[in-house]
């Protein structure tokens, strides 16, 4: 208890960030974007300029349909490979690099940049006055100020820019059903078939900082397949200052027939059946509490990342194709030129994390991560997170339909978002906070 309370008094007594003032914030909708993007192209025409993004659906689409490809006409501009992947090493992460140099077969099919990202109008106006209101408070472990928008769109530090991924508009609720797979070194894998609830509250329609009780979003799933799991079940209280109060996490034993809390559920702690791929702080590529790292904003670069991954969302695609040995079907992904915002995070003395730097690649026009090089605590590379996204444009909302963690040394990976042979995302699903109590997750287990 001492050393908890020397903790947050070291906290409370860090500077708090500067706002942003107005003259910077009238930039957000003039030469930047309304999330903070630049939105001009960039000077070689390979980056086009922000329009608005995909903020209606297209043309052929009905509601429940996985999501038309916008794009299905583009032809691929070139190819990185093994063989050519020197030429384009400055827009490349050092753990796509790997990737790379270590899958002859692996390659990356470029296709002309479309900056299809979009939220609805009401995320835009609460990100303009979250410019001037948002601030970091508990040492970084929290922000204040803000409702609904992103937090901080001209970000002045890592930390800022992390909460602003962490925070980003991702709808109000969704029901999604969806397969994840641990892809061992032979090509061998068992999916596992989880039925999942997301209540969002900041980014809630009429959402305000008062609103606000530091809850971020509740989460459940129930896994569905195969049948020596099914049942058991998770619920999440997400809370956004977790210096203040941490997650509230319970799980349904099938087996014990009994709901229990979890003691933690955070940072390093496993994740459940990923085969010690991933971390609970990897879930959407990092979130929770920022204490453990020192974060580091590095600037924004332009690079080669997984965009506008619509092939491999397709309805009826098999996941024997989408799931090969080593690497997930490299014909079904896309990369394109985008700038992204680069983040730097070194863990702090005094914790241990498998993973003791990691290097962030936020879009500049979602806050989404789209890839992060992860090393070791001898500072090797071993791994590479990925998000391949879509503009789910029913929303609208911009995220990842698949997600996948590289385990250089063991040659295997985790995919996960699998949902080709699923119903789609339902965004209007009736969900409410009572959904989502321990006593909820007991009546789903039974």
């Amino acid at each position: 208890m001492r050393s908890l309370a020397i903790l947050l008094l070291a906290l409370a007594a860090l500077p708090v960030q500067a706002k942003v003032n107005s003259l910077q914030a009238a930039r957000l909708g003039q030469e930047l974007t309304p999330l903070g993007g630049e939105r001009a192209g960039n000077a070689a025409g390979s980056i086009p300029a922000w329009d608005g993004g995909l903020a209606a659906p297209i043309a052929g689409y009905q509601p429940g349909m996985h999501h038309p490809d916008p794009y299905a006409a583009d032809a691929v501009q070139f190819v990185v490979n093994q063989a050519n992947q020197q030429q384009y090493q400055a827009q490349l992460s050092p753990g796509l690099q790997r990737l790379l140099a270590s899958q002859p077969d692996y390659q990356l099919r470029v296709m002309p940049s479309h900056r299809s990202a979009a939220a609805p109008q009401r995320i835009y106006d609460a990100t303009r006055f979250n410019a001037e209101q948002a601030e970091l408070i508990s040492g970084g472990n929290g922000v204040q100020g803000a409702a609904a928008g992103i937090p901080f769109p001209l970000p002045q530090s890592g930390q800022e820019a992390i909460w602003n991924h962490i925070m980003r508009y991702r709808g109000d609720q969704i029901h999604l059903v969806t397969n994840q797979a641990a892809v061992l070194a032979n090509g061998s894998y068992n999916l596992l078939k989880l039925d999942r609830d997301i209540y969002f509250v900041y980014g809630r329609e009429g959402m305000t900082p008062k609103g606000l009780d530091n809850t971020l979003f509740y989460y459940k799933y129930k896994v569905v397949a195969p049948a020596k799991v099914a049942g058991s079940a998770l619920v999440v209280q997400e809370t956004l200052d977790q210096i203040l109060s941490i997650r509230k996490a319970w799980r349904f034993n099938r087996g014990e027939r009994r709901v229990r809390r979890l003691p933690m559920l955070a940072f390093d702690t496993p994740q459940p059946d990923t085969n010690g791929m991933a971390t609970a702080d990897m879930v959407d590529s990092y979130n929770g509490a920022p204490d453990r790292y020192e974060w580091k904003l590095l600037g924004k670069q332009e690079m080669l990342v997984p965009y506008n991954s619509y092939a491999v969302h397709q309805q009826g695609l098999a996941y024997t194709d989408i799931l090969q040995r080593k690497h997930v079907n490299p014909a079904l992904l896309r990369y394109e030129l985008h700038r992204v915002w680069v983040v730097e995070a070194h863990l702090r003395t005094g914790f241990n994390h498998p993973y003791a730097q990691r290097r962030f690649y936020l879009d500049e026009d979602s806050w989404q991560i789209l890839a992060v090089d992860l090393y070791d605590k001898s500072g090797e590379l071993v791994g590479l997170q990925e998000s391949h996204p879509i503009s789910y444009y029913d929303a609208p909302m911009f995220g990842s339909t698949l997600e996948t963690i590289y385990d250089f040394p063991g040659e295997r990976y985790f995919a996960d978002g699998l949902d080709n042979n699923e119903p789609m995302y339902d965004f209007k699903a009736d969900l409410s906070p009572r959904d989502f109590t321990p006593q909820a997750l007991r009546r789903e287990g039974n």
